[in-house]
């Protein structure tokens, strides 16, 4: 029969229970409480005429240290025996990611390739370009891009390239290349791209609201103070 030790006494019949000896086994615990050298748990046995056999039961308060033996040379002496402050993880607060501390870039599409312009602004939006990156949490900045209609493709996308839609009812699909969309409705085009590239679900829906796509030069952000998008890739630019 298993004792299971907690703050509360626990007490045992006492005819079944003959004592004899500090070497002797217990019954019911099946080892001799006076037989452990060190022991995490206090156990007490205490004999009562009238109430029989009572078993206590008090834990010791750890003493150890909660940095690494192999680390404590970093510490100092008080340090080694406080919080585990080695092995902490930093996760970003809601007062981290705030959207009107976040800051806003602008891109010119003029002659840049829609697949590396679109990673170079999904990056920003999620935030991988800082220390501070986290997958799960809305990290990145605003990216607004001007000039949609300008933006490229390489090799014969401008022709081969489609775009579907479907409104829903049979028969409602709809199909038009890359040169007839943008024709239409730029700005759909570089949203198309950016989107793929953000993640599915929530998260990703909230992302998206950072892009701001307009045709033209103008757009209405200035009050933003926007700074120019920083780019490293080299081959995004169009070569004529």
């Amino acid at each position: 029969m298993a004792v299971l030790c907690s703050s509360s006494s626990v007490i045992l019949p006492s005819s079944s229970v003959k004592p004899s000896g500090s070497e002797r086994k217990s019954p019911f615990l099946g080892f001799s409480p006076t037989a452990i050298s060190k022991p995490s748990v206090r156990v007490g046995i205490y004999a009562n005429s009238k109430r029989g056999l009572q078993v206590k039961c008090e834990a010791e308060q750890a003493t150890t240290s909660l940095v690494p033996a192999n680390q404590r040379w970093m510490f100092d002496e008080e340090e080694a025996n406080g919080p585990d402050i080695w092995n902490t993880t930093w996760y970003p607060k809601a007062s981290d990611h705030v959207n009107t501390d976040k800051p806003w870039f602008v891109v010119d599409a003029t002659d840049k390739i829609l697949g590396r312009l679109a990673s170079t602004i999904a990056n920003h939006i999620r935030g991988k370009n800082l220390a501070s990156y986290t997958p799960s949490v809305d990290m990145g900045a605003f990216v607004i891009v001007v000039n949609a209609e300008k933006v490229a493709v390489s090799g014969k996308k401008r022709n081969q390239k489609l775009y579907r839609r479907h409104s829903g009812r049979p028969g409602g699909m709809t199909v038009e290349t890359f040169d007839q969309l943008q024709q239409r409705i730029p700005e759909r085009i570089v949203e198309h791209a950016v989107r793929g590239m953000l993640p599915k679900g929530r998260l990703g829906r909230a992302l998206f609201n950072h892009l701001k796509v307009y045709k033209g030069p103008d757009h209405p952000h200035e009050a933003q103070k926007p700074l120019d998008l920083p780019i490293r890739d080299k081959r995004i630019q169009l070569q004529k």
